[in-house]
C-alpha cells in the first residue's frame, strides 16, 4: 500500500541518515543529501545539478561529489565522462 511505501522510505531515510551522522557531512553536502530524499526531486544528481542546487562552483561540487562516493554515500551510475551521475543507496544496495 501506499502507507506502506511512504513508511519504508521514511524508515530507510531515518537509517541513512544515522549512517551518515556517524561520519559527518558538510552543509553543502547535507543540503543536496535532503534534497534528494524529497518527492519531486528527478533523475540522479551531478556536478552541474550539484553546483547549481549547492550554490557553489563545478570544481566545489566534484569534490564533495567524490568524498560522498569514497564513504558509500553517493552510488556512480553506469556511463562517465560528461553523463556521469549518482544516486543515493537504494535498499537494494
Amino acid at each position: 500500500t501506499n502507507a506502506e511505501s511512504t513508511l519504508g522510505n521514511v524508515l530507510f531515510k531515518a537509517q541513512l541518515w544515522d549512517t551518515f551522522n556517524q561520519k559527518p557531512v558538510n552543509e553543502r553536502q547535507r543540503l543536496i543529501i535532503n534534497r534528494m530524499f524529497e518527492d519531486d526531486f528527478e533523475g540522479f544528481m551531478n556536478t552541474s545539478k550539484y553546483a547549481k542546487l549547492a550554490k557553489c562552483s563545478n570544481d566545489t561540487a566534484l569534490r564533495d561529489i567524490q568524498e560522498l562516493k569514497r564513504r558509500g554515500i553517493f552510488i556512480q551510475n553506469p556511463g562517465g565522462g560528461r553523463s556521469t551521475s549518482y544516486r543515493l543507496p537504494s535498499g537494494e544496495d
